[in-house]
């Protein structure tokens, strides 16, 4: 209660209405599996399309784990989920190092004391870097004698490479040196590495002294001609460098190896939020400034220092080519780097299905590829299957899509079916024929991107509570079995959700069954839409959480829940002609005991109605006679 010690006019906002509850997204989906680049154990970040996919994980070139390539089948899904209506993505990558590989599958070159490394493991890190000087105008005041004063001389920062021109005797043409402050803080002095420096004072750019800023522009050109480069212009050699976007970007922004003193590396703020774009790395080694960066640099090209000086050189002229070497795409993944590490809650590193338990916008979950090899690879890919189920379980809230094997029959797909039960997971089957980007030959890919895409669509143009069936898939030019209605007669029974050709209606996705033998939840939109209505409830009412529980708390649980569930059943979603057939909900005496009220639990009962999909459409036409009986 507010306190009114002194006479006057209080005015207070009060609310006369309700709590609300917002429903929750259901179309975010998060795919686990390897793909050609980008983070294994960085914080997750949403893509919302396929170029920006192609920019973080790689392109769509096919990969390697061995000595035969194999399909990209997470760029495939991926572009699967974004055509066919998918909106918003989590990519948890994995990768495993080939046994014995010193570089772990990064891609390197040493260039003197620089070391530029690719920032992630993958062949796609044989990457081209090239670092191109640039040369300033010169800072020096075009009136006379500068004097000692440091605003004197504007756009020199402590640290700058410059480049010195002076016409004393002797002369001293383009030389190199660093820039930093006097003791006194009142005069800049330009060290060479050699010498005590020269101060500005003895500089008169009347006589033609000049004192030009070197940058470096870094460009990387992916692997992929058909990406874009990446481009980092205006960059300080010196890692001191006053501002953000030093060169060594190195010490702040680009490292992931520890200091030379052996200190942990942290990653900052900033440096999280850019790790998933930035490239490559840049290391230097031992103690280090902006000279000796830029020695190394000479040391990658001859001539370069030349024409650093040289007015009229050209951009090739100043531009050293380094070329990364070793990158490779690992082995292919046991289950073990399905399931990640990094369970701790305070880890800041989480890798495959651990690192999408962080992400509460998930609904979705699939390892697109994970079965592919089935028949050679069996107690691997059921163990991943196993392992989505187990991760949907524990998350609740989302559903796992699971794919069959590649080149399985009828039969085949039954055994796989009678090993798994769960009421979070679905199976579908079987595998859908595209047309390779890549190869520009027909293949055949795993469902679950095509099917996750097709439950964001679903969502989107009708609601959760349709069952995602009856669907086109977009794609499709065939599929890898043409199933019959006999067919499936046989799977559908069993939870197997079919992919089925209809001359004139084209490509479908026929099927929307879990793979749980409990009837009660044997269709995937009930459990989606469950999923749907208690994730959104958990969220909306966290605010009861601490208030007096007593009867003015269980009438304002009772009107968020009932407002939200009469909302639910206004937009059809509910069965029943009123509100009251549709759902109840009860939150009083009734529901709690005593027992419930001294430790603390407020007990909400709620039950809805909910609509199940129309699966078989019986008409049943008999004759009848004019003068009969309708």
């Amino acid at each position: 209660m507010p306190e009114y010690l002194a006479p006057g006019v209080y005015v207070e906002e009060v609310s006369y209405r309700a709590k609300s509850i917002e429903g929750v997204s259901t179309t975010t989906t998060g795919f686990v599996g390897p793909t050609r680049y980008g983070p294994v154990d960085l914080p997750l970040d949403v893509v919302t399309g396929l170029g920006e996919f192609e920019r973080v994980y790689g392109d769509r070139q096919q990969m390697n784990f061995g000595a035969s390539p194999t399909h990209n089948y997470i760029w495939h899904a991926a572009r699967a989920f974004f055509e066919e209506g998918g909106k918003r993505l989590y990519v948890a990558r994995i990768f495993q190092p080939t046994d014995g590989d010193a570089q772990q599958g990064v891609a390197q070159k040493s260039l003197g004391s620089l070391k530029f490394a690719a920032r992630f493991p993958g062949k796609a890190g044989n990457m081209n870097v090239r670092v191109t000087l640039n040369v300033g105008t010169n800072v020096l005041a075009l009136d006379g004698p500068i004097g000692n004063q440091v605003p004197a001389v504007r756009g020199i920062l402590a640290s700058d490479v410059v480049l010195i021109n002076r016409f004393d005797s002797p002369p001293e043409i383009n030389t190199p040196a660093l820039a930093t402050l006097s003791a006194d803080r009142q005069s800049w002095v330009f060290k060479d590495g050699s010498t005590n420096g020269v101060k500005v004072s003895a500089l008169d750019p009347t006589r033609g002294d000049t004192v030009q800023v070197v940058t470096a522009t870094v460009t990387v050109f992916p692997i992929d001609p058909t990406l874009s480069p990446w481009v980092y212009s205006g960059l300080a050699l010196d890692p001191l460098h006053q501002l953000s976007g030093a060169f060594d970007s190195v010490e702040a922004q680009f490292r992931t190896y520890p200091p030379e003193d052996g200190s942990p590396y942290e990653h900052t703020p900033l440096a999280i939020g850019q790790a998933r774009t930035i490239p490559i790395t840049i290391g230097i080694a031992g103690k280090h400034d902006g000279i000796a960066v830029l020695n190394a640099l000479y040391a990658g090209k001859t001539g370069l220092s030349a024409a650093l000086a040289d007015p009229k050189s050209v951009t090739a002229d100043r531009s050293v080519d380094i070329v990364l070497e070793g990158g490779n795409d690992g082995q292919l993944p046991e289950p073990d780097a399905y399931e990640g590490t990094g369970g701790d809650p305070n880890s800041k590193r989480k890798t495959g299905l651990k690192a999408l338990e962080d992400l509460d916008d998930i609904s979705i979950v699939a390892a697109p590829g994970s079965t592919f090899g089935y028949t050679g690879r069996q107690a691997e890919a059921n163990t991943v299957l196993n392992l989505l189920i187990a991760h949907a379980q524990n998350m609740r809230y989302r559903i796992a899509v699971l794919d069959s094997g590649d080149k399985q029959a009828v039969a085949d797909v039954r055994d796989l079916r009678g090993r798994l039960d769960s009421t979070y997971a679905a199976l579908y089957y079987p595998w859908v024929k595209i047309l390779d980007p890549v190869t520009r030959a027909e293949i055949h890919l795993p469902p679950s991107g095509f099917v996750c895409g097709i439950y964001a669509r679903n969502d989107i143009n009708r609601a959760v509570y349709k069952a995602p069936a009856n669907e086109v898939v977009n794609l499709a030019i065939g599929f890898e079995t043409l199933l019959n209605k006999a067919q499936q007669d046989v799977l559908n029974p069993l939870g197997i959700n079919c992919f089925r050709y209809f001359d004139g209606r084209g490509f479908r996705l026929w099927g929307a069954r879990t793979i749980s033998s409990d009837p009660e939840w044997k269709y995937v939109n009930l459990r989606r839409y469950f999923a749907y209505l208690e994730h959104s409830i958990d969220k909306g009412t966290q605010w009861a959480v601490f208030e007096p529980n007593g009867d003015q708390l269980w009438a304002n649980v009772r009107r968020t829940i009932s407002d939200f569930l009469l909302n639910e059943w206004q937009t059809g979603a509910l069965l029943g002609d009123k509100p009251e057939k549709a759902f109840f909900v009860r939150c009083d005496r009734s529901t709690m005991t005593q027992n419930d009220l001294d430790n603390g639990r407020l007990v909400c009962l709620i039950g809805v109605a909910p609509l199940r999909p129309a699966e078989y459409v019986i008409f049943r036409i008999g004759q009848w006679t004019a003068d009969a009986k309708s």
